[in-house]
């Protein structure tokens, strides 16, 4: 695959959907300094709050439901954010892997030692059954 046949098939197939546009535009704002902050400002406020709450016991569920809830939606969108540049870092891995599969067999007709490393390279990357 060329660099035209890459920027084709970015296009054509590979735009994000709407969730993963979502994801990512959750991805930077609760990776921000922002963010953070008004995560210890909701903190210190519920802190301060213990007053105005009759129980104790009542005061901490809620901490501790909204803190739940929170990490369990943002475990599943973050997660999501984490596979699909993982995905994207390894097929960038592949194609450099192939680019210097398809160098070393222009260079290693007259060596064996150099055919026998092409070799082994597209067995570890698997890119004889890729295409």
């Amino acid at each position: 695959m060329d660099r035209q046949d890459a920027r084709e098939s970015r296009k054509s197939g590979g735009g994000l959907s709407p969730f993963e546009k979502f994801v990512e535009t959750v991805n930077k704002a609760v990776s921000s300094p922002p963010a953070f902050a008004v995560t210890v400002l909701v903190v210190v406020l519920w802190l301060v709050s213990a007053p105005v709450w009759s129980n104790a016991k009542a005061w901490q569920v809620v901490i501790h439901t909204v803190g739940s809830v929170l990490t369990l939606l943002l475990l599943v969108l973050l997660e999501n954010a984490g596979r699909r540049s993982e995905e994207a870092a390894q097929e960038k891995l592949n194609v450099l892997a192939e680019a210097l599969a398809a160098l070393m067999d222009s260079r290693g007709d007259d060596d064996p030692e150099l055919q026998d490393a092409t070799r082994k390279l597209r067995e570890a990357v698997g890119l004889e059954e890729r295409h």
